[in-house]
């Protein structure tokens, strides 16, 4: 049990950090050759902080194990709602910009009752990868679209989704480095994923739970750790719309982008128990997004970040009392 623990603590620590190494100098080599930070934040940036998220499912599915892949993808958008959001309200209230609520959070409630649609028949094929991808294009180009026209508008009507993309760019630096950088970011990116996933298969079966609880547990809560830092530290410099945005961005390219890559490779069967009881968590925790959204002042309070950090460890006792039951 020792060495599959140190697999996934070391997995973790090195997949978050060869993500930012690996963003770090696609984003530094893109703008040394002239390309526009908006560009950059729309695919390098979006793509990358997704890439912990993409490999592990692409190696979990390569590898047989399915339910470590779906569990990882919906498991990540139920941490980042409840803990990360309610760990960064708790730090100072959150206000969701009205931008958010007509656009960016609807997009979201939306594209998640389509994927359940493309869930319920227990399976995501191939086809349907093909079709979560496309939407993922579509919305790119809405969120580049929409930034372009925002530009000589105030700064609240730019998708925040796309601030929070573009604020983390680097500067230019010279080829070189960047390029190493990116080189060495891919292959750690993979190596780290590898060993996160091993150390996470020995420890299902060694404890006979499935693939699926460890995917939602202990891998998702993992791969969410810089939405986590990165939100929390958004509220102590009272940035909400970094977090918010931080937090529906990820969520999008899990739903299109993490749950359609490794179905492109294999159809990923979709395990009961993840459209009678990890689905509706997820679709809840998002819909109670939005009327807190909608709500008068429009913003996550403190006891409201409470109440969603107590859903979390409540639904992470709940998986604990199913899986060994």
């Amino acid at each position: 049990m020792v060495l599959p623990v140190v697999a996934i603590i070391g997995g973790l620590i090195l997949l978050t950090w060869s993500a930012d190494r690996f963003v770090f100098g696609a984003s530094a080599l893109a703008r040394g050759l002239g390309v526009s930070p908006l560009i950059i934040g729309l695919t390098i940036v979006a793509f990358g902080t997704s890439a912990p998220e993409i490999v592990v499912s692409i190696l979990a599915s390569l590898q047989g194990n399915p339910g470590l892949a779906v569990g990882n993808a919906i498991g990540s958008n139920i941490a980042n709602i409840a803990l990360v959001l309610g760990a960064a309200a708790l730090v100072a209230p959150l206000a969701i910009g009205r931008g958010m609520v007509r656009r960016e959070l609807p997009i979201l409630l939306l594209v998640s009752f389509g994927v359940l649609l493309l869930l319920v028949d227990g399976e995501l094929g191939r086809l349907e990868g093909i079709g979560l991808l496309a939407g993922l294009v579509a919305f790119t180009v809405w969120m580049a679209v929409s930034a372009r026209r925002a530009r000589p508008a105030p700064h609240d009507d730019t998708p925040e989704v796309v601030r929070g993309m573009v604020e983390t760019i680097p500067e230019g630096s010279h080829l070189a480095p960047a390029i190493a950088w990116l080189v060495f970011g891919l292959l750690f990116l993979l190596a780290s994923s590898q060993a996160l996933v091993w150390g996470a298969v020995e420890i299902a079966e060694q404890l006979g739970i499935s693939d699926l609880i460890i995917g939602l547990t202990i891998v998702a809560v993992g791969t969410s750790l810089p939405e986590l830092a990165t939100s929390v530290v958004a509220a102590f410099r009272r940035e909400a719309g970094l977090a918010i945005g931080n937090v529906v961005g990820s969520n999008l390219f899990n739903l299109l982008a993490v749950l359609a890559v490794p179905a492109l490779i294999a159809p990923l069967a979709i395990d009961a128990d993840v459209l009678t009881r990890d689905y509706p968590v997820m679709l809840a925790l998002t819909v109670a997004l939005l009327l807190i959204a909608l709500g008068r002042r429009g913003q996550i309070l403190r006891w409201q970040g409470a109440l969603l950090l107590v859903a979390f460890a409540s639904y992470l006792v709940y998986l604990g009392i199913t899986a060994t039951a």
